[in-house]
């Protein structure tokens, strides 16, 4: 699995993390499992997005570190061409969304 990882995060910074996630409404059913809606689609995605989504990646938060899965999932599909690994385009703007999220929770990464 690709996945990106912000690791040596300190218990105020994880709680505040977890608090803000829950509090928006991301929490995947799972403790400490949440889902980041991706914020850009291919095509196939936008193609399909009435049916299978809204799309999702994995936040996994751990004692210390926070990982985020590069798998493009479909909310509302289990199999579906349109779930695949995130492409370049896509990778970026996780990793520029996750990085926003977490300077406007002052957690440095």
């Amino acid at each position: 699995m690709r996945e990106y990882v912000v690791s040596e995060l300190d218990p105020g910074q994880v709680k505040a993390l977890e608090d803000y996630l829950t509090s928006q409404g991301m929490g995947a059913g799972l403790e400490h499992l949440y889902w980041l809606p991706v914020p850009v689609l291919s095509d196939l995605q936008s193609a399909h997005a009435a049916a299978c989504g809204p799309y999702v990646v994995a936040l996994d938060v751990a004692e210390d570190s926070l990982r985020m899965e590069l798998l493009v999932r479909a909310r509302n599909a289990l199999h579906c061409d349109c779930i695949a690994m995130a492409d370049a385009r896509q990778c970026a703007a996780l990793i520029e969304h996750l990085h926003t999220l977490l300077q406007e929770l002052e957690i440095a990464c």
